[in-house]
């Protein structure tokens, strides 16, 4: 009788200790939950404070024009670096003219490979960079596909990974040096939710989002010592040119919108969704669409059928919108 109160003791004292952690553990989260997405939209880091410059890759549209756009708004110089020399010129000149910063501009097709870096590398020799955004980024398709469907798989596969991951490694390769220099600076890495678990049917792509975030959580630990901080953002649905301009809603940000948030988040956390809304929908797609599910054939199955409907759908308003013409 006597062993089996003390076992039923020993039982209540685990469950309670199991039930303080879990406590404690939610408790914990919820107030970093609040500090990084809540608290930060009211104090925030004066990005100033790194350098005088920032260099925005991908720079013309999307997240990285609204990256180059905000931290112009707050007081810095930009480089903004893509492939179209006129698109280039024209956020340049919207800059220049909003926010009276000076601007520099990189024309260069992240694509190509190696061969580009010397040239960027040439052309940011004589600038104090206190912020490098790696925002550059491309998917090989618009919608969900099998690996060995990929449009021109030689030639596709090829430039995501130079884009999504050559470009993050050789930029941030090119500015550490004199960042380390200066005893500070701030890399931001653009992943993706797509590399929060295992994506199939975006293999590639979310194959080189996670190698983004690994290297960014890496990066930093080496070098926060000397003074740098390096923030993986990993956003959910932004209203882009790669999304389609799909319409803003709770749950869709739009661009402005999200880099305004995201970059409040610098100093709070290493690794964010951005903006709450994207934090929530991360939190909610973890319990209720763990990675085995996502690995099923049941799951696999359904986002094939959703990926043909969604083609039938876009071919039927091409023809018509050919018709119209």
């Amino acid at each position: 009788m006597a062993e089996g109160e003390g076992c039923y003791q020993f039982l209540c004292i685990l469950g309670g200790v199991t039930a303080l952690f879990y406590l404690l553990k939610w408790s914990w989260n919820c107030w970093r939950g609040l500090k990084v997405y809540i608290l930060s939209q009211i104090w925030h880091t004066d990005v100033r404070k790194f350098g005088q410059w920032a260099v925005v890759t991908g720079a013309t549209s999307g997240i990285g024009r609204a990256y180059a756009l905000e931290l112009a708004k707050r007081g810095l110089d930009i480089v903004l670096i893509s492939r179209s020399e006129k698109k280039l010129s024209n956020v340049a000149n919207e800059i220049e003219s909003q926010y009276g910063r000076k601007t520099r501009i990189i024309q260069v097709d992240f694509t190509e490979g190696p061969s580009i870096y010397p040239a960027i590398a040439q052309q940011l020799a004589d600038l104090e960079v206190g912020i490098l955004v790696n925002n550059v980024g491309m998917n090989y398709a618009s919608m969900f596909m099998h690996f060995l469907d990929i449009p021109d798989p030689e030639q596709k596969i090829t430039e995501v990974i130079n884009c999504n991951i050559l470009s993050v490694t050789q930029m941030s390769r090119l500015i550490l040096p004199q960042m380390i220099k200066r005893g500070k600076g701030l890399i931001i890495n653009m992943s993706s939710e797509a590399a929060s678990q295992p994506q199939p049917m975006l293999a590639v792509y979310s194959a080189t989002k996670i190698f983004v975030t690994y290297f960014s959580r890496c990066l930093h630990a080496e070098y926060s010592s000397h003074g740098i901080i390096v923030q993986c953002v990993a956003p959910f649905v932004v209203s882009t040119n790669m999304t389609h301009n799909i319409e803003v809603n709770p749950l869709v940000k739009s661009a402005d919108s999200f880099a305004r948030e995201a970059l409040n988040t610098v100093e709070y956390s290493t690794h964010t969704s951005g903006c709450l809304s994207h934090a929530l929908q991360h939190i909610a797609l973890s319990i209720f669409f763990p990675s085995w599910l996502r690995l099923s054939s049941f799951c696999i199955h359904h986002m094939k059928n959703y990926a043909q409907g969604m083609s039938h759908i876009k071919e039927r308003m091409s023809h018509a919108h050919s018709k119209e013409e």
